[in-house]
């Protein structure tokens, strides 16, 4: 397997002005399924470092009050305690649209003066297009003097309410507001990377070129920034410590982090025509693929995205695409529910029609029937290539907001058979593909110790058996639930069509508020990345 078959290098990244490497080796990844395994693991985390290590973090949304286990502590406590230890904790949150518009500026803000209180220094940062928003979701832990014991956690989950579900789904009991059809305590699933090695240095970068951007935080509000002004806030970030070494390589993961910036006035130093290397990652990777794409994604919109799916179905006749989307929209009401609707139906809509036998999708229900919220962004192309991250597969996460993702590649080989799925010499790689089959045990109610994964390691029969599994619980459902019901947690999705009076307006709301392009008027005119 050669790393540069799969990953950006560094001529492909295109956007030289970072310090950013272009891949880096040695690592070792671990996926955190659930809130309840991350949050977790963080705490454990958090609580070992001691003065002067490092404590770097990136969130769309932080709830100060979310407990991180049943019995605490909460996310303000956590990061508040080791302030007080004399570890340097700095944050940064999106400043967020208004909490009426069902929104975070009041939690967000509320996180930031807690953990600044407590000797901590958290920003409100808005440096994003108008309309936009900080969406990464990072936590660096650097320690200076043992730097074997660095790890970040990247991927999909933010530190605030509704995350903290487990495998059972019975949500969190801390919920956000969502559509009614996900009830008081809306059954969550997600995913994030816990990574050791080089890439944590990495990593921490990330963190540095956006900190130490000399754009002022509220550049895309005047009035937000008065408001912040009449409230002392805190709008100028204080120097950070010297950046450590990269920690000592620890494992045979290859790790590529893929990033969205939009293009933006005044420009980010260190992306000033943007970056979109999340979209140009996944390009490359799904044009390398042959039997077995698989997502987990919240939206799963825009045709640009789509259309990249269609011309690989197209390519190759052998190719599958399996999605698993939530079954409905976390909004509802009669303006915010059908742009949402609109879009995923115009992307499976072009799927389908280039391979109608090779497409499928499903949602996720728990064992009480109830639909699951998949707020997971995740993606494996033939047991080789894998991604995690903050990025959806839709135009405004690959061009508009701000996102991060971490491409894995394995050096292991997985000795299973088939042992080349794609027949390309790649050869299955261990962590690609059983983080695959960790997520479709769940879902399909197999062992977690891979007793039961015979069927589901050559794709063409694991399409067949994860579409039989769901054939059978729509049919139990369909035939009024008699008998025992049938193992597994998914459906076939069905989406509801929108009439055509409807679409003639949920149409360019779609376009120009829910899903916009953040790209340079070149790359829009040339339909590049």
């Amino acid at each position: 397997m050669a790393t540069e078959d799969w990953f950006l290098t560094a001529r492909e990244r295109g956007n030289p002005t970072s310090h950013l490497p272009a891949s880096t080796s040695g690592n070792q990844a671990e996926p955190l399924i659930h809130g309840a395994a991350y949050f977790d693991r963080l705490v454990t985390e958090v609580e070992s470092l001691r003065a002067g290590d490092h404590l770097f973090f990136t969130d769309w949304r932080g709830d100060p009050d979310q407990r991180m286990r049943p019995d605490g502590p909460t996310v303000s406590e956590l990061f508040c305690r080791a302030a007080q230890r004399g570890v340097v904790v700095k944050g940064l949150i999106w400043r967020s649209h208004l909490d009426r518009l069902q929104y975070s500026e009041e939690e967000n803000r509320s996180l930031s003066e807690a953990v600044s209180a407590a000797g901590g220094e958290v920003l409100l940062d808005q440096r994003v297009r108008r309309g936009g928003s900080h969406h990464q979701k990072l936590v660096v832990l650097r320690h200076p003097n043992e730097p074997e014991r660095d790890i970040a956690f990247a991927g999909g989950i933010d530190l605030c309410h509704s995350r903290r579900d487990d495998a059972d789904h019975r949500g969190d009991p801390q919920a956000v507001a969502m559509s009614p059809r996900y009830g008081d305590r809306p059954p969550w699933h997600d995913v994030q990377l816990a990574v050791r090695g080089p890439v944590v240095g990495a990593l921490d970068t990330v963190f540095r070129e956006r900190w130490t951007d000399p754009m002022p935080l509220d550049s895309e509000n005047p009035m937000a920034y008065l408001r912040d002004r009449l409230r002392g806030a805190d709008l100028r970030a204080d120097p950070l410590p010297a950046q450590p070494p990269d920690p000592p390589p620890c494992g045979p993961h290859h790790i590529q982090v893929l990033r969205t910036y939009p293009a933006v006035r005044p420009r980010y130093s260190f992306a000033p025509d943007g970056e979109r290397t999340v979209a140009r990652g996944y390009t490359k990777a799904i044009h390398r693929a042959r039997k077995l794409i698989y997502l987990e994604d919240q939206y799963l919109w825009s045709t640009e995205v789509a259309d990249l799916f269609a011309a690989a179905l197209r390519a190759n006749p052998e190719l599958h695409l399996v999605a698993v989307v939530p079954r409905y929209p976390d909004v509802d009401g009669r303006l915010a529910l059908p742009p949402n609707m609109v879009g995923r139906e115009q992307a499976l809509a072009l799927c389908e029609r280039a391979a109608p036998e090779r497409v499928h999708v499903f949602d996720v229900e728990n064992r009480s029937g109830d639909p699951v919220y998949v707020h997971a962004k995740v993606c494996v192309v033939d047991d080789v290539w894998a991604s995690v991250g903050s990025d959806n597969f839709n135009r405004r996460s690959w061009t508009h907001d701000s996102e991060l993702s971490c491409a894995v590649l394995d050096d292991t080989a997985d000795d299973r058979a088939p042992t080349d799925p794609s027949g390309l010499g790649d050869g299955a790689r261990r962590f690609a593909r059983e983080l695959r089959l960790r997520l479709w045990r769940e879902h399909l109610d197999r062992a977690a110790d891979g007793s039961e994964d015979d069927d589901l390691l050559d794709p063409q029969e694991a399409v067949r058996a994860i579409a039989a599994g769901a054939a059978a619980l729509q049919a139990w459902h369909d035939g009024g639930e008699l008998g025992p019901r049938p193992p597994g947690r998914l459906r076939p999705h069905q989406p509801e069509r929108l009439r055509w009076l409807t679409r003639v307006w949920a149409v360019p709301v779609y376009r120009l508020v829910y899903d916009p392009d953040g790209r340079p008027w070149h790359a829009r005119r040339s339909g590049s990345w």
